[in-house]
């Protein structure tokens, strides 16, 4: 069951502007990028469903991090269907993002009062997620369906809508600055801040330092 209530992991959300994305098989090693991001300063963390067992390694990362490091919200990503959020909601997920928008998850994550970002690439999805109750909408693939030009687009007409681009966001200065002058809410960025070859050589500073780097961009570049 979740430990943070839905308000509760939006204003984090909000309040944050970055969800770092990430997916390993090693516990071990999910155990350290979630804290490295954690000591950064980015506190939500989006797991995502991609490789065999991977609930199995959610789960116990998850009563890992409710013991060793409580204020880290975890939720996941990468889900399609009812079955499968229903599946890391019984093992704490706090929040389901996934690729694609599915009502039959908007109304399971509506029932347990938890956090549903789906994949949005157009205004009629995007609509269709906030009649469902959405939030914060993911925009996906962001840099395929227009990148920093879309979500402007978007909220010309729809001011009230919270968008959340993953795919696209780069970790440079120029490209926060882009996104979040455009509008959007929050970033979800993964390797572009976990990178390969920091997680090869067990560089968890640098995760933090790029963490802490990004996070500094999104402030400057909303204005705060």
């Amino acid at each position: 069951m979740a430990r943070f209530t839905r308000l509760e992991v939006l204003n984090a959300i909000v309040d944050i502007g970055l969800v770092p994305v990430f997916y390993n098989p090693d516990l071990e090693i999910a155990k350290k990028i979630a804290e490295a991001c954690a000591a950064g300063g980015a506190r939500v963390l989006e797991f995502t469903n991609r490789g065999d067992f991977a609930p199995w390694v959610f789960k116990d990362l998850s009563a890992y991090l409710a013991k060793a490091n409580p204020k880290i919200i975890l939720g996941v990503g990468s889900i399609v269907d009812a079955p499968t959020a229903a599946l890391y909601i019984a093992s704490g997920a706090n929040f389901v993002v996934g690729p694609i928008l599915n009502p039959e998850v908007a109304r399971l994550c509506n029932r347990r009062k938890i956090a549903y970002s789906p994949g949005c690439g157009s205004a009629s999805e995007i609509s269709e997620a906030e009649e469902l109750g959405v939030e914060i909408v993911k925009v996906f693939p962001g840099d395929s369906v227009g990148g920093p030009k879309f979500v402007k687009a978007i909220l010309g007409p729809t001011p009230w809508t919270r968008l959340m681009p993953t795919g696209g966001v780069e970790t440079t200065k120029e490209s926060i600055t882009a996104w979040f002058k455009a509008g959007i809410t929050a970033a979800g960025i993964g390797s572009n801040l976990i990178k390969k070859e920091w997680l090869e050589a067990g560089n968890y500073d640098a995760i933090t330092a790029k963490t802490k780097e990004v996070l500094a961009m999104i402030r400057e570049a909303q204005g705060k």
